[in-house]
């Protein structure tokens, strides 16, 4: 996608020197920031730490993870050891396990000698899949929303309600809840999308505003609590989230907050999709409240909010008095019963 003109990729292997480039994603929107990883354990770091975010960019980067753990040790003792420690990082979004045991699968008949070309090679594979996922997720997206302007009267733009950061930063390129929105926006259909700002770590005001604005597509911050009430006052048509882990029945965990949009939007009759690639579905897990783990993160994201100066410089302002106790489960489940389709690159479910 573009930033100020020119396409980047959330992650990339230079050709020339085969270095693994990130966008650290810590710091946007008011620093655009490129580094290297270099090791597993700065992988590990990365993911743990939120550099990259976003089920589908954690799993490509967990592939490159283990392809760096091989050049540093190709032994089968490293192949289990590199992936448990990176497993470790996060535990709700299933395309870190999905791509840590395709790794080991792939690379297990592999002879030490091969094992570190072989895992880049693989990497690099896995990152054009995503590439090519994202595409079609977006093109069978893109019709709802066509259908949804052609029933429109007025001529009025297709207004689709996000939650979190679903989008090219949370891939490789060109996103899931964000794919149908670029595609279609690329088949002239107008649009308008209301941000949601979502707390605690604001990865819609930081990240979804920041790409949007960067490819040009009509966009509204508003706060986390504000969607219902633009439902309620038909001012939203449609709703599209990501997904960090889908069970086998459709059962939907993503960022906080996301149950309650789907609530929101049974209650108003706006149609609630969810945008994911195939491996994001658990084929093991039949029951989301009980059967995903939900992490909970550290309580400085909810008592403490980051910002920029008049000057420029980032900082950190507690929002709350000193020694308030928080709590921060980082994700929520939306069941199937709200759900009106799974948009995946194999069609909508």
């Amino acid at each position: 996608m573009l930033v100020n003109g020119r396409n980047y990729k959330s992650i990339w292997r230079e050709e020339d020197s085969g270095a693994v480039k990130i966008i650290d994603q810590r710091w946007l929107p008011h620093k655009f920031s490129i580094v290297n990883i270099t090791s597993c354990q700065e992988t590990m770091t990365a993911i743990r730490d939120m550099w990259v975010r976003g089920a589908p960019l954690i799993g490509v980067t967990a592939a490159y993870g283990m392809a760096m753990a091989m050049q540093e040790d190709a032994s089968d003792e490293n192949l289990i050891s590199a992936g448990k420690f990176l497993n470790s990082a996060r535990p709700t979004a299933i395309n870190l396990a999905w791509a840590v045991e395709r790794m080991q699968e792939n690379l297990k008949g592999t002879s030490e000698e091969m094992r570190a070309g072989a895992s880049l090679e693989l990497a690099d594979l896995m990152a054009e899949e995503d590439i090519e996922i994202n595409r079609r997720i977006g093109e069978h997206g893109a019709k709802i929303i066509e259908d949804i302007f052609l029933r429109k009267s007025n001529g009025d733009p297709v207004r689709i309600l996000t939650h979190c950061n679903a989008g090219w930063l949370a891939t490789v390129d060109r996103g899931t809840a964000t794919a149908p929105i670029y595609e279609a926006s690329e088949n002239k259909v107008p649009i308008e999308v209301w941000v949601d700002e979502t707390r605690p770590r604001n990865q819609g005001a930081a990240l979804t505003t920041w790409e949007l604005m960067h490819n040009q597509i009509p966009h509204t911050l508003i706060v986390d609590n504000a969607g219902g009430h633009l439902m309620q006052r038909g001012l939203v048509d449609l709703c599209i989230v990501g997904s960090d882990r889908t069970t086998s029945t459709g059962d939907v965990c993503n960022k906080i907050g996301t149950y309650l949009k789907a609530l929101a939007a049974k209650d108003n009759n706006i149609p609630f999709y969810v945008a994911l690639p195939s491996s994001t579905i658990d084929e093991n897990l039949n029951d989301g409240i009980s059967e995903i783990p939900i992490e909970n993160r550290g309580p400085h994201e909810v008592t403490h909010i980051q910002g920029k100066k008049e000057n420029g410089e980032l900082i950190d302002v507690q929002i709350c008095p000193d020694g308030v106790e928080a709590s921060n489960p980082a994700f929520d489940v939306t069941p199937k019963r709200l759900v009106t389709g799974l948009i995946t690159e194999n069609g909508i479910k």
